[in-house]
This record gives structure tokens, sequence and C-alpha cells, in this order.
């Protein structure tokens, strides 16, 4: 489904990140970032079950990456350095939820790891979700077994809503998983927890 919201910025800079929509030239930086860490990701992520794709097929990946952007149909960014010279991982809004209301996924590159990124990028997403998109809540949903990526919600103030029973995708074809759901809402958002955040819009505007 599209997102009936203000669509979500272009660009956002952190502290040590940009979190930006996908460009075709991003090609070889997302493939090195998800060849180098096939067996780290493959426990929580079915997609990693088409990998390694080759670049041409990444190229027309990030294409259709852009494409939903511009249409506001998904919103799906990388996580790059502040140079951009490595992508970290990969994140982004995503309207697959009820009305009013994003998810926001992710995953980070094995050398990229216990550096606290995901949390701040995660951070910088959730409160570009509520200031720019005007969502009404934000939601992350984790396999209850990933345990490193169930941190991440609890310490932005997000709520453990529910464990649900055989909604995730299975790995290779395996029975579905289960999955745990961090909710926060508008009104229990804290703009400090993504400080000195700058995001722009498709024409460089700024808007935080």
């Amino acid at each position: 489904m599209a997102w009936e919201g203000p669509p979500a910025p272009y660009r956002i800079e952190t502290e040590r990140l940009v979190v930006r929509c996908y460009e075709p030239r991003d090609a070889p930086l997302t493939k090195d970032a998800i060849d180098s860490s096939l067996d780290h990701l493959r426990p929580w992520m079915p997609w990693v079950e088409l990998e390694p794709q080759t670049l041409e097929e990444k190229t027309d990946l990030l294409k259709s990456f852009r494409a939903q952007f511009d249409t506001g149909d998904n919103f799906v960014m990388g996580i790059f350095s502040a140079d951009e010279t490595e992508q970290l991982g990969g994140s982004g809004l995503h309207p697959r939820v009820e009305q009013g209301g994003l998810e926001i996924g992710y995953f980070i590159r094995a050398s990229a790891t216990r550096q606290g990124l995901v949390t701040e990028s995660t951070a910088a997403l959730t409160r570009v979700g509520f200031e720019i998109c005007a969502a009404d809540r934000i939601e992350i949903r984790i396999d209850p077994e990933n345990e490193a990526s169930k941190g991440v919600p609890l310490k932005l103030g997000f709520t453990e809503e529910a464990t649900l029973r055989r909604r995730l995708p299975g790995r290779a074809g395996g029975p579905l998983r289960d999955v745990t759901i961090y909710t926060l809402f508008r009104e229990d958002f804290d703009p400090a927890i993504a400080p000195g955040l700058r995001a722009f819009d498709g024409s460089d505007r700024q808007l935080i």
C-alpha cells in the first residue's frame, strides 16, 4: 500500500551516518555489504536465499527501490558511512502495516555490528517518521530469537506489544517463524533520541 501521509526525506544525516534512498550507482556498495555478510544475515533475512546477485541484478533491484520511493509506495534506504564510501546496512520506512503506521526494518553488515549504528539509524528514521511523515505509530517487527535486534527498539522507547506465532517467512522453504512486535506512538516519542539530525527532500531542501 502507498503511504498516504507526507513522503519520507530522500537523505538523512546523523553524527556518523548517511541514511538515504538508493541510486542505481550504489549497486557495487550494496553488493559488497551483502556478499560479505551472507552467513551473518542468513538466519534472519529470507531474501538472502536469493543472494549473491550479479551486479546487474543488484542494479535493477536498486532501480525498483528508487521507483517505489519516488511514488511513495515504499521508502527503502541504504545506511552509508558519513563519506558514503561504504554501505553499512539497509533500512527504511515501510507502509505495510495498518493505516497511520510505518514499519522500520533493518540489517547491518557483519563488519559493522556492535557499534550502535542500527540504533543510530533507527532513531533517525523514527524521528523523521513522526516529524516529517506524520505517522501515528511506528512498528519494528523482529524474530524473537534475534537477541541483537531486540535491543534496538527497547533502547529507543518502543514497547514490546506481542509475539505472534507463524507470521514471518520461513528460512529456505522452512516453516513460518514467530514475530515480536514493538510499537512507539506519536505521543510517546522523544525527539532527543536523534539529536543533531538533518533531513532533506529530493530537491536538497532541508526539512529538519
